[in-house]
């Protein structure tokens, strides 16, 4: 609620945690009070494995989206992206690499552009060009790209060739980097 007072223009909520009805109450209510602000609203739906703020959320507890699940989602909560979970993980992924249901994705869109909703990605980190190019191509929006940023800021903190009057610097200019990179690959760069 707080954030809904300060000034920003969107706000995340995160309900995927809970059962699916008390999801459906959360965000609802989130939702109706930013649109009253006019302020966009994303929400979850499915559950991702791996590690995000320091809560780490193991592989049996992660839920793909279900379909007939983000219908009702839709219909009831008034949401204007969603963040969905067709095997994306936050953090890094297994060595195996990613596991992405592009069907399932490819579904999801066809659902969410009937209601004028935008499709998120949460997890794209480490995600290859070509499946980004393909999530692109089934409709993903938005990708949240944070565990790259923060290991572009890391690793420049960690590099020995930096002074250190220039560290934080050197550290911000490699997360813009990244930043920049990351825009260009999901054809979002010039477009603000």
């Amino acid at each position: 609620m707080e954030a809904l007072e300060l000034g920003f223009d969107s706000v995340m909520v995160d309900g995927s945690h809970l059962p699916f009805s008390d999801n459906i109450l959360y965000t609802k209510y989130i939702s109706l009070m930013a649109h009253r602000k006019n302020l966009l609203v994303e929400a979850e739906l499915g559950r991702l494995s791996g590690t995000e703020d320091g809560l780490r959320v193991e592989d049996y507890e992660a839920r793909l989206t279900d379909i007939n699940q983000a219908q009702e989602f839709l219909d009831e909560t008034g949401i204007d992206a969603l963040a969905v979970c067709i095997g994306n993980v936050h953090g890094k992924y297994p060595e195996s690499g990613p596991n992405l249901r592009l069907g399932l994705l490819k579904d999801l869109h066809a659902l969410c552009s009937k209601k004028g909703v935008i499709l998120v990605l949460h997890g794209a980190s480490g995600l290859s060009a070509e499946v980004i190019k393909a999530c692109i191509e089934r409709g993903v929006r938005k990708f949240n790209v944070n565990t790259e940023v923060r290991k572009a800021y890391m690793d420049s903190l960690n590099s020995p060739k930096k002074d250190l009057v220039r560290v934080m610097a050197s550290a911000k200019e490699a997360m813009i980097a990244v930043i920049k990179e990351k825009m260009h690959l999901f054809g979002s760069s010039g477009k603000a």
